[in-house]
């Protein structure tokens, strides 16, 4: 399968090693994907406007969102969009100019919106909204419309966050066998 990977404005994605890309997912412009990272079907990654960088082993679920917002008048800087390495992000998600740290889980059909900062292992619960600019601390779930801090994570969940990227580093690579 060949995906579907589009230059804009003279840049071009930049896919690593052992990376795998649903025929149905669409990557424009300045994008990085680090390696054994997986990006399913129906996602979209739309580096026009800003950079998105998504580090390794992380997995971008069927149907997600991944945007920035670019630099104006009116926010010089912009918005680019940074994942870290061995994040999930579930089903139907929308990342909008924000950084999310290593070892992280976004819910199914999470919002998490510009300037927002989510820490290394934290759980955004699914359906959850992450207002702009608001910083997730370390070693939490949140949850709700807005997200708030519902309890510190187990230790049982604080290795779930990597068994997660693992298998779906597993699971690519049976798709990569197709």
């Amino acid at each position: 399968m060949t995906p579907f990977r589009k230059p804009f404005r003279k840049k071009t994605p930049d896919i690593k090693e052992r990376v795998y890309i649903a025929e149905s997912a669409v990557v424009i412009g300045d994008v990085t994907i680090g390696c054994d990272s997986s990006v399913w079907p129906t996602a979209v990654i739309r580096g026009d406007m800003h950079k998105i960088t998504i580090g390794e082993r992380t997995s971008i679920q069927d149907g997600s969102v991944l945007h920035i917002t670019h630099a104006s008048d009116y926010n010089p800087a912009g918005y680019p969009l940074t994942i870290g390495n061995d994040v999930t992000v579930g089903h139907k998600a929308v990342l909008h100019g924000c950084t999310v740290h290593d070892r992280c889980l976004i819910g199914i059909g999470a919002l998490v919106m510009d300037g927002a900062v989510i820490e290394q292992e934290v759980i955004v619960g699914a359906g959850s909204l992450v207002p702009q600019g608001k910083r997730l601390e370390s070693g939490y779930i949140y949850k709700g419309n807005p997200a708030r801090q519902s309890r510190a994570l187990t230790e049982k969940e604080r290795h779930f966050l990597r068994y997660s990227a693992d298998n779906y580093v597993k699971l690519k690579n049976d798709y990569l066998t197709l």
